[in-house]
């Protein structure tokens, strides 16, 4: 009767834990050239429902995210960005989106990339 009780708790135990690592961490690739474009990116992940963390870099152009898997997934992460202009690995912002970028943001524009990479 002992073990049956103890085998219980470690399955229970065990299962309890297994079900608490809900966050996923990820790093995708975001087209931008500037600190705007940084503030902007951030601020669409941050608002979608889920993304606890998320933090791009200017010069490499990766998003490091922190998410929670039962809230959200990197599709819907990356609809968010491409919404307010930028492109993502996956999707790809439309030309209105894109559109409404400041001008010194335009990151498909060759002399732009060139202006910031300076």
């Amino acid at each position: 009767m002992k073990k049956l009780v103890l085998l219980g708790l470690l399955l229970f135990v065990g299962v309890t834990l297994t079900a608490q690592s809900k966050n996923a961490k990820a790093t995708i690739e975001v087209d931008g050239v500037c600190l705007m474009c940084k503030d902007r990116i951030e601020k669409a992940c941050i608002k979608t429902k889920g993304v606890k963390s998320a933090v791009w870099d200017v010069n490499s152009h990766e998003l490091s995210l922190i998410y929670n898997e039962q809230k959200t997934d990197l599709t819907a992460i990356q609809e968010s960005i491409a919404a307010v202009g930028h492109d993502t690995q996956k999707i790809i912002a439309t030309d209105e989106a894109y559109a409404s970028v400041h001008a010194c943001c335009k990151y498909r524009d060759q002399e732009i990339k060139e202006d910031n990479e300076n």
